[in-house]
């Protein structure tokens, strides 16, 4: 481990930027870094050990995808419930396009 002091440049995921910049410690708690401020954007952030937050994104359409497939399957189980006048897979759709006509 490496003696920290106040000023000395690491490198961490800049939250603003969206990289890994070089940072100047701010803070240290324990003789670990505790605040880095980036040395291109000059925003202030907690030091995050090089690593990028997860996206936010991920969670959310999850979350709605299980919040209409519950609404399709209230049992949760995941599978479509069979109705009582055969599968829909025995069903076919009607065919388009005009019929031919013979004439005899």
């Amino acid at each position: 481990m490496p003696d920290y002091r106040l000023g000395d440049v690491i490198d961490d995921f800049c939250v603003r930027c969206k990289r890994i910049m070089n940072h100047s410690l701010v803070s240290l708690v324990n003789g670990e870094p505790a605040k880095v401020r980036c040395r291109t954007c000059h925003n202030d952030h907690d030091y995050r050990h090089e690593q990028a937050p997860p996206p936010k994104a991920d969670a959310r359409k999850q979350a709605l995808f299980d919040e209409v497939l519950k609404k399709v399957t209230p049992d949760g189980s995941g599978q479509p419930e069979a109705s009582a006048g055969g599968s829909q897979a025995e069903a076919k759709p009607a065919a388009k396009g005009k019929s031919k006509k013979t004439s005899t």
